[in-house]
This record gives structure tokens, C-alpha cells and sequence, in this order.
């Protein structure tokens, strides 16, 4: 970390500078009420040798995901990333790189945009992508703002409660101050039934929000879905696994008109649970509505392949009335990330990523559920990640299982009181047979 300190003389320095007596002559704007009263609990200053030990003693209380073997999910997993993504996001061209206000002397930048949006646009199946957003949880909720644009005069939102919780919780907070109202469809069985659905969708229905595979790590019966919103004139807004379009048809194939995702799979490490990147894709029929940034390819005036930035729906810009969204920036070196990966791996590495996920995921509950008192709590298929019920306390057993060396995954009980005896364990790739093997006998050993 950079450690730059201000003197005395540098603070007066800079204060005789813009004209002020003190710094809380710079506060005086903020009408008192709004200021503390009481002086800031902030412990003595440290030297630099001092706060690097102190620093470094924090840092070492997190636990990493390599220090343990890593059966976490919940939009953030072990993937492998081939050291060909490091090798090219790690360039200073791309490192660097500023957001590309001016397309001309952005072209590196927006060619690696417009070669994620293309991967993106053959990984969904739909027709368009924009240059990412943030992160999974605002991609939801960025999708439904969309949705608002496309058909402003419906009014209700059906989210299935399958969804990520926390994607649920960005969704609220984002329309907190619009007159829409959010239906949360209940999915006791882990997964949205169609006949719930029937009940709920209707000519005043904006759009429908799964995600397939779930939070639960079960699929949805998309097919069905789908169906229902065609047949009420509802938009369908699909979450999904990217890895997992490796196996599964792509969105477009089932009729989803906006399908996003977290990125955070595609190359991207795990750095403590992000932000990582949100992905999104539609149909071209929506392409005036979708947020955030579109690169285009063209020539130039001496008929050479260019770049340029073919729309950016954004509040700076001029009719900023006008504008989808505020999203002003985005995951360029994660989005960067994502391209390399998928470029790397291509469709035939990927299909074999999601077989292996699937194989293993399978293996590893099967060999669960021969341990007493653990069950699948869901009957639904699954992917990569699944859910178990246990005869226990389920943070007991986490604790447990982490000091065996193992991250076992997530209490469900967090968000989701009624499943206070479930976890939802996510396998990946990068787990070995002897690791499977391993997790299995410390569960047995710690469940008890």
C-alpha cells in the first residue's frame, strides 16, 4: 500500500492556497445539525514500518480460498483460470487502460469490448450485448429497469424466490422509488412451478425473473416459463451460470428476451466475493433500451477495420433525460478477462468444464447422502451446486469442516429461516477425486 503522509506545513500550505483559515473552515457549508459533535474515535498515528506490520496482521486473519479446499458458491466459485488470461490482463495497455471516452485512442480497448460482447452474444444466443455491467446482483436489478423502458405501463414484477437473495435485495433497493410492484414467487420445492406462475401472471405483468440454474443450484423449468410470458406478453429476464451454457441450451434457445448473468466464472478470481461483472445480453428489438455501453465496428476513412462506441445510453450525455441508465462505467478489465477465457477454452473446453462440474457435483452428493442423517433437500436436477439438509446445526458444522480444511459452504438458514438445517455446496473442476473423497469422510467425521 502507498503510504503518503501531509505535514503541518503541507496542510497550511494547501489551505493558504484555496484562501482558508482551517479545515473546519471547509465544512462550514454543512449546516450544523448534520456535523459531529464529538471528535473522530481515531487511534494514534502510526509509522510506516508500524502500519505495515498492523496491516499485514489484518490480512492474515482473512482466510483464502486457496488455504482451504473450496466448496463455496452462491455466485462466486473455484473455477480454473488458464494462465493465458493472466498473461494478457495483466498488459499495461489493458491494465491501465481508462474508460474510452474518446474512441479514437481507445482502439485496443474497444476492440476487446466488441470480442466480449460477440462471445457473450454466441454464449446467450441473443442477438445483442452491451460492455458489461457491475456485478451479478445490479444486473438484475439494471435488467427490470430496462423492462420499465421497454413497456413502462405494467406494473408488476414476478422474481422467483429461487433467485440469489442478495440479487433480490439490489432488485428492492433499486426500485424503491418506482411505482412498480415486486412479487416474490414462493419455490418450496427449490425451483419455480409453472401452475405457481399461472396464478400470479397476467396482462399487468412486466416481465418474469428466474435464475436457471437457482441459488439452490437446481434448474427451472425454463421451457415452461417461457411459455407463460409469451402467452401474457411478459418479458422473461433469465440469471444464469455462465459454465453451465456449456451443457444447457442457451437462453435465446428458450425464448428469454434479456438474459444476464455474474462473470465472476469466466476467468475471474475470487478476490474475497467482488464486484465482479455483470453480464448482459437481449433481442435486437431492444437494443435502443439496453444500459451501459455498446461498441460497434466499422472503418475508417481509409477503409481499415475500427471501433467505436455505437451507443452510450448514459446520464453525462446530452438528452441525459433520455438516458436507460446510470450505469457510467464498466468491468472493463473483468469483462477483458471473461473474452480471453472464453476465447481460450472455446465451446468444446467449455462443454467439458460444465461436464466435469456436473459429474462431480453428482459424485459428491451421492457420497453425502450415504452418510446418516444428510439428505438431498430438493428433488429437483442440479448442476454444480446443491443443496443438503443435516441432522445439526448447520454454522456448528461449517466451523468444523473449516478447521478440517475445508470451505463446505454456504448456511442457507442466512436467507432463508425455513431451510436453517440446509447448506448449499457448489464443485467445480478444480476438484480432484481424493479432495471429493476427503470432504466426504471430514462431513461423516464432524456431522455426527
Amino acid at each position: 500500500m502507498s503510504y503518503v503522509l501531509n505535514t503541518e506545513a503541507d496542510r497550511k500550505a494547501m489551505l493558504d492556497k484555496i484562501g482558508v483559515a482551517s479545515v473546519a473552515d471547509l465544512f462550514k457549508m454543512i449546516p450544523p445539525a448534520f456535523q459531529l459533535a464529538r471528535a473522530l474515535q481515531v487511534p494514534e498515528a502510526l509509522t510506516e514500518m508500524d502500519l505495515q506490520q498492523h496491516m499485514t496482521e489484518l490480512a492474515g486473519r482473512n482466510i483464502c480460498a486457496d488455504d482451504a479446499v473450496c466448496f463455496l458458491g452462491g455466485g462466486a466459485y473455484d473455477h480454473f483460470i488458464p494462465s493465458v488470461v493472466d498473461a494478457v490482463a495483466s498488459r499495461s495497455e489493458y491494465y491501465t487502460a481508462y474508460t474510452p471516452y474518446q474512441a479514437e485512442a481507445s482502439q485496443g480497448s474497444l476492440q476487446a469490448f466488441f470480442e466480449y460482447q460477440t462471445l457473450i452474444c454466441q454464449l446467450t444466443g441473443l442477438d445483442v450485448s452491451n460492455a458489461s455491467l457491475y456485478e451479478g446482483g445490479s444486473a438484475v436489478a439494471e435488467s427490470v429497469l430496462m423492462a420499465v423502458s421497454i413497456e413502462s405501463d405494467r406494473p408488476k414484477v414476478l422474481i422467483a424466490e429461487s433467485v440469489h437473495p442478495e440479487y433480490r435485495q439490489t432488485l428492492k433497493t433499486y426500485l424503491a422509488n418506482i411505482n412498480k410492484e415486486i412479487i416474490t414467487l414462493p419455490t418450496p420445492n427449490g425451483a419455480l412451478d409453472p401452475a405457481e406462475l399461472k396464478k400470479q401472471i397476467d396482462a399487468k405483468t412486466l416481465c418474469v425473473i428466474v435464475q436457471h440454474p437457482n441459488f439452490f443450484g437446481n434448474l427451472e423449468d425454463v421451457e415452461a416459463i417461457s411459455a407463460l410470458c409469451k402467452q401474457h406478453g411478459a418479458l422473461f429476464v433469465v440469471s444464469f451460470d455462465a459454465i453451465s451454457l456449456g451443457l444447457l441450451k442457451r437462453p435465446g434457445q428458450y425464448g428469454a428476451d434479456i438474459a444476464i448473468g455474474e462473470g465472476q466464472c469466466l476467468g475471474n478470481p475470487l478476490v474475497f466475493g467482488g464486484p465482479y461483472l455483470g453480464i448482459m445480453a437481449c433481442r435486437e428489438q431492444f437494443v435502443r433500451k439496453i444500459p451501459g455501453r455498446i461498441v460497434g465496428q466499422t472503418v475508417d476513412r481509409n477503409g481499415k477495420r475500427c471501433w467505436v462506441l455505437t451507443l452510450q445510453t448514459r446520464e453525462q450525455h446530452i438528452r441525459r433525460e433520455k438516458a436507460t441508465s446510470n450505469i457510467c462505467t464498466n468491468q472493463g478489465l473483468f469483462a477483458l478477462r471473461a473474452a480471453v477465457y472464453l476465447a481460450a477454452v472455446g465451446p468444446h473446453g467449455l462443454k467439458e468444464t460444465a461436464n466435469l462440474c456436473l459429474q462431480k457435483a453428482h459424485y459428491l452428493a451421492d457420497e453425502l447422502c450415504k452418510i446418516p442423517g444428510v439428505s438431498l433437500k430438493f428433488k429437483q436436477p442440479f448442476f454444480k451446486e446443491f443443496t443438503v439438509q443435516v441432522s445439526g446445526d448447520v454454522p456448528t458444522l461449517l466451523a468444523k469442516l473449516l478447521k478440517a480444511g475445508h470451505h463446505a459452504g454456504l448456511a442457507l438458514g442466512r436467507w432463508y429461516p425455513a431451510l436453517g438445517n440446509c447448506l448449499a455446496i457448489a464443485v467445480t473442476e478444480k476438484r480432484t477425486r481424493a479432495e471429493l473423497d476427503g470432504f466426504a469422510a471430514a462431513f461423516k467425521k464432524c456431522v455426527g
